[in-house]
């Protein structure tokens, strides 16, 4: 019974957290949005995530554009940042994103990037392919799905907003 009860917690438990993130099927539409629709993101982010510290800053939406900045150190080194970009494409809206080491070498090939593609948007939310947006008042978290060595998992970052 006890191993029973176990396994029915770890289940509801791994369930609620791979809810948190949503995916698009292969052949399904991305969701309807503009880029503006995530105004609620502008600003500066402080928090923790993947272990470490983290910093993510957001400027206001311009020209169907919206750019930000993360950046993710351990023990007080910096191990990478990221360059973003929300971009309007037709109805939709996609996150695309580099990767940098400390030196500036980039992760990806000069002409490619990591993109997330829209899912859906609600008030403060926003559901990309792999990665959850959500502020509750001053508070950012997102969920971020990655797959090492072939198991899944959900990273949580969690923020609070920050005056410069």
């Amino acid at each position: 019974m006890k191993t029973f009860l176990s396994t029915l917690l770890f289940l509801t438990i791994s369930h609620l957290a791979l809810a948190q993130v949503r995916q698009l099927e292969a052949d399904q539409e991305p969701g309807k949005g503009k880029v503006e629709d995530l105004h609620w993101l502008a600003g500066f982010w402080s928090g923790t995530g993947l272990g470490g510290e983290c910093e993510e800053a957001w400027m206001p939406a311009k020209d169907g554009h919206m750019i930000g900045t993360f950046r993710f150190w351990s023990e007080g080194e910096l191990v990478f940042s990221e360059f973003m970009n929300f971009v309007q494409e037709g109805e939709s809206v996609s996150l695309k994103l580099k990767h940098f080491n400390p030196d500036l070498s980039g992760w990806e090939e000069k002409e490619k990037w990591t993109t997330f593609r829209l899912i859906a948007l609600g008030e403060n939310i926003a559901w990309f392919h792999g990665l959850t947006y959500e502020r509750k008042g001053d508070e950012l978290i997102i969920h971020l799905a990655l797959t090492e060595k072939g198991e899944r998992r959900i990273e949580e970052f969690r923020f609070v907003r920050k005056e410069l």
